[in-house]
């Protein structure tokens, strides 16, 4: 059966000193490093370290080139909040359970993203004409009722 593994804490505990003459008990303690290098090394290697030399084996790690070149694929994303009808969120939930029905699960932002692309690609008339079909909206927080 497999052995719990316990590692060391990462961060470190704040220290409430009780008068300016006693010292932080890490500052008695040496430099993580040293300890870990005066730490005795163990025989056998840790299952996860086994898979993670058999996966090293198996596939060289990538260039740095291409490390970068991946990080920067991926975009950034930003959490933003607005106000909508509930006439609004409720057509999302029917386009959720249309796309639950069609076999895609999908989630609120991931519905409103698709709604902006195809709001990009149309021709200017017709978005010209989506905007100016919506009933303007009071902005910021609804009243306590």
């Amino acid at each position: 059966m497999n052995t719990p593994v316990i590692k060391e804490p990462t961060k470190k505990k704040f220290h409430f000193p009780k008068s300016a003459e006693q010292a932080a008990p890490e500052a008695e303690k040496p430099p993580v490093k040293a300890r870990k290098a005066a730490a005795p090394k163990k025989a056998a290697a840790k299952p996860a370290e086994a898979r993670k030399a058999k996966k090293a084996d198996a596939a060289p790690a990538p260039a740095p080139a291409e490390e970068k070149a991946r990080r920067a694929k991926k975009e950034k994303v930003v959490r933003d909040s607005f106000t909508m009808p509930k006439s609004d969120y409720a057509k999302i939930d029917e386009l959720k359970k249309r796309c639950v029905a069609a076999g895609i699960s999908v989630k609120k932002s991931e519905l409103l993203r698709a709604g902006l692309q195809m709001l990009a690609f149309a021709a200017d008339k017709r978005l010209v004409a989506a905007v100016t079909a919506l009933e303007p909206v009071k902005t910021g927080r609804p009243s306590k009722s």
